[in-house]
């Protein structure tokens, strides 16, 4: 996700641009940044063209229908899908009880699941769409294969 947002701010860029604006967050190595930038590529979630020895990228997902599928599986994982149920935990939230044990279970708490991008990433086998694009939202694979979509707009 580092990459596809140092896109989304520079619009396009090569592997040192790229990584510069990552940098500022988290510092990467530059095979680590040029080998993300690759397996978004071949995702389709990024496009790249041929530019003296290297590649210059950039984003072929629109930026808003990539938070609006982070924030439906957000809503999936947290509220069982329902906006009604976040809206409710954000105007009532519940109290919660400081505990000396809280910050070990900040520490033992399992991190959450990565969104669905990161996830397609940082995924080993690279030649293949994952199914969780088109299960989720059926709309963006349609769109990153260029076929139009049956399903209502997100």
């Amino acid at each position: 996700m580092m990459c596809l947002n140092a896109l989304f701010q520079v619009g396009e860029g090569n592997v040192e641009e790229v990584r510069a604006v990552v940098a500022a967050g988290k510092p990467l190595a530059y095979t680590t940044v040029l080998t993300l930038l690759d397996r978004l590529a071949r995702r389709g979630v990024v496009s790249r063209r041929k530019q003296g020895r290297g590649y210059r990228y950039f984003p072929t997902v629109d930026r808003n229908r990539l938070r609006h599928m982070a924030l439906k599986q957000f809503l999936e994982y947290h509220f069982s899908g329902s906006a009604d149920e976040l809206k409710s935990f954000l105007e009532n939230p519940p109290a919660v009880p400081e505990t000396e044990a809280e910050p070990e279970l900040v520490a033992a708490a399992e991190p959450l699941p990565a969104p669905p991008l990161a996830m397609a990433q940082y995924a080993g086998d690279a030649g293949r769409q994952p199914d969780f694009v088109s299960t989720l939202v059926p709309e963006l694979a349609a769109g990153m294969s260029g076929n139009p979509s049956s399903e209502s707009e997100m």
